[in-house]
C-alpha cells in the first residue's frame, strides 16, 4: 500500500468512528497528536495500537516534542527543558553542551518510541532573534553556529534511539514578528540576509536529515506566497540549491498564515502537494476531511513514498525499563542540571 499525502488530528482520548473511516483512507497517511488526545500514559498506548491497526502499512504517528512551551505528553515522561537552555550551557561549555544535547535527543525519542509513535517534530533551528512572537525559548540561540551544532547532536540521539528528526520551520521564522497561527507572517529579508537562517539546515541536510517542517511566513521579496505553498522555496531551494532529499512536510494547513486571500484548506491541500510538500498536516478541520479525501483520490506521489518510509521509528522500548539504562539515567541527570 502507498503512505498517503495527509496527516490529521483527532478529537479526543479515543477514536471515534468517522476518524477511522478517515485513517482507512489511502489518502491519510499520518496522524498527529495533541494534548487533548492525552489522559494517561497506558490510554495514550491502546490510541497508539489502536491507530496502527486500523490499515497497513499503518499511519505515521507524529507529536510537537519540542520541550519547554512545547511538550504535549508530561507525566510520566520526563520534562524537556527549553531550548534556551541548552544554548546557555553552549554559551558556558561547548563541549559539555554538545554532550548534553545528544543525550536530550536520545532520552526524548526513546520515550516517545515507547509509547509506539514514530516521530517528534523537532528541533526547532529558528534562530533567536529577538523578533519572533511564536519562537522565543523555543529557539536554542541567536548564533547560526550554535543553532547548528546543537541541532546536530539533537538529532544524532534521536537517531540512536530508532527515531528520525524534523528540523523547523524553513526557511525560517525568526524575523517574523506575527504568529503565523493566527496571522499573516511577513519576513522582509531577502535571500542573501537569511544565509544565517538556512546554514542549520545546510549542516542537517549533510548528515541525512530525514525531513524538514515548512513554515507559512512569506518572504515576499522572494516569493510573495507562503513558503508551504511555494515551488520557488520547495523546489528551487530546498531540493535544487540546498539538495535536500528527506521528506518536507507542512505546518499545519489550518494555521491562518496559510492562507493570503482566505483559500479553503481544500485548496491549500492541493497547492502545497502541487508546489513539491510530500505530506501536508491539517487539523481542527473535520468537516473538511471528507471533501479533501475525495479531492485526492488516486493521488500518488512515487518520489514521495521512500521519503516518508524513513520516518517510521525503529527503535522499541518498554518505558518502565528505560531507568535501568545508563544512557537514559545520564541524561535525566542532564537535564535535571540544566534546569
Amino acid at each position: 500500500m502507498i503512505i498517503g499525502p495527509l496527516m490529521i488530528d483527532i478529537e479526543g482520548t479515543c477514536l471515534s468512528p468517522q476518524e477511522v473511516e478517515f485513517i482507512k483512507s489511502p489518502v491519510v497517511g499520518g496522524v498527529i497528536l495533541f494534548s487533548r488526545n492525552y489522559k494517561n500514559f497506558h490510554q495514550l498506548l491502546g490510541l497508539v495500537e489502536e491507530i496502527k491497526s486500523i490499515k497497513s502499512p499503518a499511519p505515521i504517528i507524529a507529536v510537537d516534542h519540542e520541550g519547554g512551551r512545547v511538550q504535549r505528553f508530561k507525566d510520566p515522561l520526563t520534562i524537556i527543558p527549553s531550548m534556551t537552555k541548552l544554548g546557555n550551557l553552549y554559551n558556558k561549555d561547548i563541549k559539555k553542551s554538545k554532550i548534553v544535547a545528544y543525550r536530550i535527543g536520545w532520552l526524548l525519542a526513546a520515550e516517545i518510541r515507547s509509547i509506539g509513535i514514530d516521530l517528534a517534530f523537532t528541533p526547532v533551528v529558528d534562530l533567536d532573534l529577538g523578533i519572533s512572537s511564536i519562537i522565543g525559548d523555543r529557539s536554542i540561540h541567536s548564533n547560526h553556529i550554535a543553532v547548528s551544532e546543537m541541532a546536530l547532536e539533537l538529532t544524532t540521539g534521536m537517531r540512536d534511539a530508532g527515531m528520525s528528526s524534523t528540523a523547523k520551520h524553513f526557511p525560517s521564522h525568526s524575523g517574523a514578528k506575527n504568529d503565523s497561527h493566527k496571522e499573516i507572517a511577513i519576513d522582509q529579508r531577502n535571500y542573501l540576509e537569511l544565509n544565517k537562517d538556512i546554514y542549520p539546515y545546510s549542516l542537517l541536510i549533510r548528515s541525512e536529515l530525514e525531513s524538514i517542517m515548512i513554515s507559512h511566513v512569506v518572504f515576499p521579496k522572494i516569493h510573495d506566497v507562503p513558503a508551504s505553498l511555494s515551488s520557488v522555496w520547495i523546489k528551487d531551494k530546498l531540493r535544487g540549491e540546498l539538495n535536500f532529499n528527506g521528506a518536507i512536510i507542512t505546518d499545519d494547513l489550518s494555521m491562518s498564515g496559510a492562507a493570503l486571500k482566505g483559500e479553503d484548506p481544500t485548496d491549500l491541500v492541493t497547492k502545497s502537494l502541487q508546489s513539491g510538500c510530500d505530506m501536508v498536516i491539517l487539523c481542527n478541520s473535520t468537516k473538511k476531511i471528507s471533501k479533501i479525501i475525495a479531492n485526492l483520490d488516486g493521488y500518488v506521489n512515487y518520489d514521495s513514498q521512500p521519503r516518508l518510509e524513513k520516518l517510521y521509528g525503529k527503535g522499541e522500548y518498554i518505558f518502565s525499563e528505560l531507568k535501568d539504562n545508563d544512557l537514559y539515567l545520564e541524561a535525566q541527570q542532564a537535564i535535571a542540571n540544566l534546569k
